[in-house]
Parts: structure tokens; C-alpha cells; sequence
């Protein structure tokens, strides 16, 4: 399927971004405390983590002090890479870590938006531009799962969310398979999924032997690792590369 030019990714990744926000500016002091689905992380956690990784992305566009690969290596582990946000968090109330969240997201939006599309950026192994955006609409949609499970709150599935979501994870397989240390079957994979609107999303040639297809819903969420493949019950795969991709699915560095 065709991509969105850069301001429209742009626009796409702040109405994913602001529609968590509204969520989160309706919240009592003491939901900021209630935990998530990820294991040792709360809401204020999760919020922490998405403003400080929005931080990390306008450096890594602009050459900042705090680039990704930068940042990162400052860590003995990827674990303690993560956890500094969430410790930069807890000395602020959930209100002020929702305004570091709206400001770092606005700085990284205006920041994006004026980026030459074809430079290519140092996040994890590089990446252009524009599939930043997309990685970042990713993540604030994982995330989102998460903090939205917390508070009670319905999920946020879209057309534009999951399209993004099932874009970044497909283009990743190869990243993927190799996080996974497992050799990637030849052949190519056709992706054909079904969106909220009843629309199809689709990637790969259309006569590609291996397919996998189902509701974007199950495929998103097993390529950001939030359900496991034996509970992904509506995708379907034919063929040994679509069935082991499944297996490894990985939306995320």
C-alpha cells in the first residue's frame, strides 16, 4: 500500500499521541500509580518512558547529546536504559509527567516535520525519516495498550494506527528473525489483514506462495508482543516462511 508523505505521517503520529493524552488528563492522582500489564511498570512509568523516548528521537534527528545509540551506550543494559526514565518520572507527580509527555511529544512533532525525508537517521540500526514517525506511532500505540488496560479504558484501534503498526512490524522481519537467531525462509510473504473500517491492509506481491491474513488487530498486537501467537486465534498462515514469521514477530528494537 502506498505511504503517506512526511507531514501527513506527522499529523498521523500526533493524533495517535494526543488521543492518549486526552485520556490521561482525565485521570485522578492516584490512577498515575496503577500498574500495567508490563511487569514493574505503572502509568506514570509507561508516560515517563514514551516523553523520554520522544526526547531521544529530536536528538537523534538533530544530533543531540542524547541520541539513541548514544544514550543507549551509556547503560550497562538495555533494561537500565529504560528503567533512568522511569526513575526521572517518579520525582514528579503523574500531572507533571503528562506536561513532560505533551511537551517533549510537541518538540519532536515540529522537529520531524521539518527533517529532509531522505536522511536517514541512527535509531538502532537506521532508519529514514519517515519510518521514525512510524516507529514512534508504534510505540505510542504499544504503550497505549498498556496504560489504556490499567485505567479501564477502551482501546484505540484505527485504520491509520494499525496500518502503521503492521507496516514497521512486516518491514522488520529480517531484524526480527535475527534478534531470534533463526535463519529466514526464502520466498516472499504476502500480508493481507483486515482493518476496524473493514478495509484491507496489504504488503508483499500479490502471487507470494506464503501469506498470512487476519484481523490487523491480532497481527499488531502479536508484532508488539501483546498477545502470543497461540492467542493470535484469527491469523492464518500458508507456508513456512508465514508460519515462522509469526513465531518471531518483532515490531520493535
Amino acid at each position: 500500500m502506498p505511504r503517506p508523505d512526511l507531514a501527513q505521517l506527522v499529523a498521523e503520529l500526533g493524533e495517535e499521541q494526543e488521543s492518549l493524552q486526552a485520556v490521561l488528563a482525565e485521570i485522578e492522582p492516584d490512577q498515575w500509580l496503577g500498574p500495567t500489564p508490563a511487569e514493574g511498570w505503572d502509568v506514570r512509568d509507561t508516560v515517563s518512558h514514551l516523553a523520554d523516548t520522544d526526547e531521544i528521537a529530536v536528538d537523534t534527528v538533530l544530533g543531540g547529546p542524547r541520541s539513541l545509540n548514544d544514550e543507549a551506550a551509556r547503560f550497562d543494559a538495555p533494561e537500565a536504559f529504560t528503567l533512568s526514565a522511569c526513575l526521572k518520572g517518579r520525582t514528579m507527580t503523574g500531572a507533571e509527567v503528562l506536561a513532560w509527555w505533551e511537551r517533549a511529544s510537541q518538540r519532536e512533532r515540529d522537529v520531524l516535520l521539518a527533517a529532509d525525508p531522505s536522511a536517514r537517521v541512527p535509531w538502532g540500526l537506521g532508519m529514514l525519516v519517515p519510518s521514525l514517525v512510524t516507529a514512534r506511532v508504534m510505540e505510542t500505540w504499544a504503550h497505549g495498550l498498556d496504560i489504556r488496560a490499567a485505567l479501564g479504558a477502551p482501546d484505540h484501534d484505527t485504520d491509520t494506527n494499525l496500518s502503521h503498526v503492521a507496516w514497521i512490524g512486516t518491514r522488520a522481519l529480517p531484524y526480527a528473525f535475527s534478534v531470534a537467531g533463526r535463519e529466514m525462509p526464502p520466498g516472499d510473504l504476502r500480508v493481507e489483514l483486515d482493518l476496524p473500517s473493514g478495509a484491507i491492509w496489504s504488503h508483499g506481491p500479490p502471487e507470494a506462495a506464503d501469506r498470512i491474513t487476519g484481523p490487523a488487530s491480532e497481527y499488531c498486537r502479536l508484532f508488539v508482543q501483546r498477545i502470543t501467537r497461540a492467542s493470535a486465534t484469527g491469523l492464518k498462515a500458508e507456508g513456512d516462511l508465514a508460519d515462522v514469521a509469526l513465531e518471531v514477530a518483532r515490531a520493535y528494537l
